[in-house]
């Protein structure tokens, strides 16, 4: 018997072998290209899908998207629809009687104030206040014993929604003793 670490052939002739004492092959070129093909094709495919399901997700955030912008303004339509009803019952009424009509406006105005209350649109009525050019402008000045740039009068009151002003007060400011 010769050893295998003296005789080069007999080394060669040696296969690796597996703890259960089977001899282990090495895969082909072609069964390796193969196996290499398939996983591309999987990483291709998850690739794919993972493309065509985020275009889903987009294209139904932008629908979403599009939903919220038409039907934005539901709810606060419904309120002014019993605005609008009151103001209609108060036209239809008959007699002619003053109070009854300024009766009717206040209860209008209430269920305006209420809606407006309801979606945070707050009023700017800036009587006594210094002149501020994000919330009021300014369309003329008049004499004054109030500080310069200080609201006098407000001729159209302004409102905001969320603190974002939708129209500024239109107001009258102080010019001020020296005529500043």
């Amino acid at each position: 018997m010769e050893n295998n670490e003296t005789n080069p052939q007999a080394a060669e002739q040696v296969q690796p072998t597996t703890a259960e004492g089977t001899t282990e092959t090495m895969p082909s070129p072609e069964d390796m290209l193969k196996a290499a093909e398939l996983k591309a094709q999987e990483h291709y495919d998850a690739w794919m899908y993972a493309k065509a399901e985020g275009e889903n997700i987009r294209r139904r955030a932008q629908e979403d998207i599009s939903k919220a912008q038409k039907f934005a303004v539901e709810r606060f339509s419904n309120e002014m629809l019993a605005v609008m009803d009151s103001l209609q019952a108060g036209l239809a009424v008959q007699t002619e009687n003053v109070e009854s009509f300024k009766s009717g406006m206040e209860l209008t105005l209430k269920q305006l104030t209420s809606a407006f209350e309801k979606f945070n649109i707050k009023e700017i009525n800036p009587v006594g206040e210094k002149l501020d050019p994000h919330k009021h402008q300014a369309i003329g000045m008049v004499e004054s014993e109030q500080e310069p740039n200080t609201v006098v009068s407000v001729m159209q009151k302004g409102y905001a929604l969320h603190d974002r002003v939708l129209r500024p007060a239109l107001v009258m400011v102080a010019k001020g003793k020296d005529g500043n």
